[in-house]
């Protein structure tokens, strides 16, 4: 009895992560958009699973701040919009500036090869595959503050990557970085990491992160809605 009761509880495990997963993947590339009703009923027939596993991922969704609770039993897609993009901006670099400093400092010589070796990744990786490509930018990023040594700090800033990855998604074909050279951002501020210049490390990562932050709230309305 006990080995079925784990079975069933390892299957039910894993209908909810592959909910979860699926259901964070469209919020945050905007194919649920923001403020869009998450109805359990419409997602069973969508995702093809029972109602316990949807309210769970829903229920870890709003922990990651990407769903809202509306009533007691309702659920919605985040909003989005200018003030909130903006704390997350501010967030994030307040937190990574911490992190990557603290990486730099604790980091050792397997964490500066897997940097690289990341980084390496992210350099080869095609930007016209914006999944393959954005998952490979999220690691590079990620690595860069792994050596922290706090994973509570680590998860704030994999939670707000993702909430401000999904504003880049929001913008579609609105965003051009057409005199961005991004591929020499990133490098720079792997160069800087790799001689252990936390300073200039710190400077470029918050560069590159306020230069995107800046276009997007030139183009980003208070509604959440960006122009053309």
């Amino acid at each position: 009895m006990d080995a079925v009761n784990d079975t069933q509880s390892g299957s039910s495990t894993s209908e909810t992560n592959r909910v979860y997963g699926e259901l964070r993947d469209r919020i945050i590339s905007g194919r649920i958009p923001p403020g869009e009703r998450l109805k359990v009923e419409t997602l069973k027939a969508a995702l093809n699973v029972g109602a316990s596993p949807i309210r769970e991922a829903l229920s870890l969704l709003t922990s990651d701040q990407l769903v809202e609770r509306i009533d007691r039993r309702g659920f919605r897609a985040a909003k989005a919009g200018a003030d909130h993009f903006a704390e997350i901006l501010r967030l994030r670099c307040a937190l990574e500036d911490l992190a990557l400093r603290e990486s730099i400092e604790k980091g050792d010589d397997r964490w500066e090869e897997e940097l690289v070796l990341s980084h390496h990744r992210l350099a080869r990786a095609d930007r016209t595959e914006i999944a393959g490509f954005e998952e490979k930018h999220k690691a590079f990023h990620m690595m860069l503050l792994s050596a922290c040594g706090s994973p509570i700090l680590l998860k704030f800033c994999s939670q707000l990557y993702d909430l401000n990855i999904r504003y880049r998604y929001l913008a579609k074909s609105a965003v051009s970085y057409a005199k961005r050279d991004i591929a020499k951002e990133h490098a720079e501020i792997l160069e800087a990491v790799v001689s252990r210049d936390a300073e200039t490390a710190s400077a470029r990562l918050m560069a590159h992160y306020r230069k995107t932050g800046d276009f997007l709230s030139g183009i980003l309305k208070k509604d959440g809605s960006f122009t053309d």
